[in-house]
């Protein structure tokens, strides 16, 4: 929104380069050709920031889901002028990320090496029905639409089908971190009932091939907790900006960290590095 702002946020806060990934959009739930221009407008605008400062942004750009070609002729687009991400939602008025439709992109994005970039739906995430509020919806609804689309990609096969796709999720992923003891806990006691189908492998490994993001925090046992569940090689530090405006803080609080110099440095950057080193364009 005001990019001398941004630069000026990075400089004073020591960032070389930042990751522009736009949150969710409304289009989806209107015509299908809205949805296609708005997707087009958003990728345009942000490939001019890309081009003019190419150094300090790496883009991740918008896809239009209403219409698999259009989707994948979107895609072949962002990558053509340079995007290295693809930005999307946790779900789409109820569609979550492990549905069939969104296979053709996963397929191509995880050939390309393209990390998609997931934040919460802000349009309708779930229990919206029930509750609605300012405060309450963001803190509580956003983060839970995060951990069931993490769920429901374990338990779909959508990341046993896609083994080396970068989903890269905010919010630490929301609260999986807190229910995976009891992932694989109460699948292995429903596996046995015949009530669930066998994953291959227990679901908490899947979650080594999940990336999330710290938006902003600066609580170090919050990190901690997401080390101890995807590894510390999965942790991206996220700066929530400009809804975060301590943007240093945040930096400040995995740098202070009780962990070897070596995470710390794959938390603040090299994790990304690595992430965006495989990316095909």
């Amino acid at each position: 929104m005001d990019m001398n702002a941004h630069l000026n946020m990075m400089d004073a806060s020591n960032i070389s380069r930042a990751v522009i990934s736009y949150p969710t959009t409304d289009a989806h739930i209107n015509a299908k050709e809205k949805e296609i221009t708005v997707a087009k407008l958003y990728n345009k605008k942000t490939a001019e920031v890309i081009r003019h400062h190419r150094d300090r942004f790496i883009g991740a750009g918008v896809i239009p889901l209403a219409e698999e070609g259009e989707m994948l002729d979107e895609l072949s687009r962002l990558l053509d002028v340079g995007f290295m991400a693809v930005s999307m939602a946790t779900s789409y008025d109820g569609v979550y990320l492990d549905s069939e439709k969104f296979h053709p992109l996963f397929e191509k994005a995880s050939d390309a090496g393209l990390p998609i970039f997931v934040h919460p739906t802000t349009i309708k995430p779930i229990g919206i029905e029930t509750v609605k509020h300012p405060l309450l919806t963001p803190v509580i609804e956003f983060i839970f639409d995060t951990t069931m689309c993490i769920g429901k990609l374990i338990t779909s096969g959508t990341l046993r089908g896609f083994p080396k796709l970068k989903f890269v999720f905010a919010n630490f992923g929301g609260a999986t971190s807190f229910v995976k003891d009891r992932y694989d806990s109460t699948y292995n006691m429903l596996l046995n009932l015949g009530y669930v189908q066998d994953l291959g492998k227990m679901p908490t490994e899947f979650l080594k091939q999940i990336y999330v993001d710290t938006s902003g925090t600066v609580s170090k046992s919050i990190i901690q907790c997401a080390i101890d569940t995807f590894g510390s090689d999965n942790i991206l530090w996220g700066s929530d900006y400009p809804a975060n405006k301590n943007v240093r803080a945040s930096i400040d609080a995995v740098l202070d960290m009780n962990i070897s110099d070596e995470k710390k440095a794959g938390i603040v950057g090299r994790n990304a590095e690595r992430i965006f080193s495989g990316v095909k364009i």
